[in-house]
């Protein structure tokens, strides 16, 4: 039997206790609202925590412009909200919750002791004293007949009524987490514009794999430093040989390109500078010295520093072509990778797809569904990691809390 919300229903519901959610929340607490936030976990924050692990990113200090650039083809839609909560600001906003924080040497901004927890237990402690109120273990499962919100518990079903709804349900990756992208088929049965959920900073299978040779012996260690080309651009850094094929943080900053192609063409071909410090001349001059009496693998190593897993994967991809001068310095500058598939969704770090800002009206509110909005990932648009994620989602929801508050109003 359903059991209906007997307290008098909130100005707000909040369903989702991630990031934007919570920002959301903030903004209409201050504005004087009575929130209520539902999550299916029973804690809140659960992604953000796992993202903290290995050091909380939580932006990037390189110039506003250039910021901006990284939201592609959707920065002129978040461009109003991350104007309004720049980097800068959210800084400021850790510091008000007495967090201080540092640039690390990469550009990226973390929290001074690099963790997540400190930060969500003084967001809470903030938001629990305006007011909000939370109930965890709370799975939204849509609309019922007559309009309000329908959610199971352990205890059964509850009713909600509120004046206005906000969703910030997360993407699709993680699902153990909260994030498994059920609200999809609920929207669009309500006639919401969705692009479909695709994986964003994921990893990807290489074309035929790797040999066991490789596998057994490499697989999960780093190959750096190296510059990987596609499509025209160019960037240095460092990934992971996986399994079957590639991951890591130089490969997220490409997830969008190299998925797009691989989904318009089957594979994607990217080349990766093996020797980024040495010019294609001085590796092709030193190449036609010879090597002497060394061994190929010793001369390599004493001109290149080249060894280990940069030396396998060269050896992997050119074969017996590794003895021709012309295809080495061709292959240690250039070497190509030929990539088919993506690893699937849930292991991703992110989502592209979601509702399109199209269906969204001025306000940010569904134009399919009145006094109902969304907020975070569950839109469509990606970033790379480096805390562009982090801080597009806190900007939202900040600026979806204000103009809920004001439609309140």
């Amino acid at each position: 039997m359903s059991e209906t919300h007997t307290a008098p229903p909130p100005d707000v519901a909040v369903i989702g206790g991630g990031p934007a959610g919570l920002m959301a929340a903030e903004m209409l607490c201050r504005a004087g609202r009575r929130v209520e936030l539902f999550d299916a976990m029973p804690t809140l924050g659960r992604k953000f925590l796992l993202a903290g692990r290995g050091g909380l990113n939580l932006t990037h200090s390189e110039p506003y412009p250039q910021f901006l650039q990284r939201y592609g083809e959707r920065a002129a839609a978040l461009q109003p909200m991350l104007d309004a909560f720049t980097p800068t600001d959210l800084r400021d906003w850790c510091e008000e919750l007495g967090i201080a924080t540092f640039v690390g040497s990469s550009g990226r901004v973390f929290p001074l002791d690099l963790k997540a927890a400190p930060l969500l237990r003084a967001w809470l402690r903030r938001l629990h004293a305006q007011g909000l109120q939370v109930h965890s273990r709370h799975r939204w499962q849509g609309w019922s007949e007559d309009g309000a919100l329908r959610f199971t518990h352990p205890g059964g079903e509850t009713l909600c009524r509120p004046r206005a709804t906000l969703l910030a349900l997360g993407g699709a990756s993680w699902a153990r987490l909260g994030s498994d992208g059920s609200w999809a088929p609920l929207l669009a049965a309500r006639g919401v514009e969705l692009t479909p959920l695709r994986p964003s900073n994921c990893g990807f299978e290489r074309a035929g794999g790797w040999s066991e040779y490789l596998r057994s012996r490499f697989a999960g260690q780093p190959i750096k430093p190296v510059s990987l080309r596609f499509e025209g651009r160019n960037q240095q850094g460092e990934f992971v040989l996986t399994d079957g094929g590639i991951e890591g943080s130089l490969v997220y900053a490409f997830s969008a390109a190299l998925r797009n192609a691989i989904e318009r063409e089957g594979q994607a071909t990217l080349t990766l500078d093996l020797l980024p410090q040495h010019p294609i001349d001085k590796v092709r001059a030193q190449l036609a010295r010879g090597q002497g009496s060394k061994s190929l693998a010793a001369f390599l190593k004493s001109q290149f520093g080249l060894q280990g897993l940069k030396l396998a994967l060269l050896h992997e991809v050119l074969g017996e072509a590794v003895h021709d001068n012309a295809r080495l310095a061709e292959g240690l500058k250039a070497l190509p990778l030929t990539l088919n598939a993506t690893r699937p969704i849930d292991e991703a770090i992110s989502t592209a797809g979601g509702v399109r800002f199209e269906a969204l009206d001025p306000r940010g509110q569904l134009q399919a569904l009145p006094g109902v909005w969304v907020s975070g990932e569950m839109l469509d648009w990606e970033a790379p990691t480096g805390g562009y994620l982090l801080n597009a989602c806190l900007a939202h929801g900040r600026w979806v809390g204000q103009r809920m508050a004001e439609y309140l109003a």
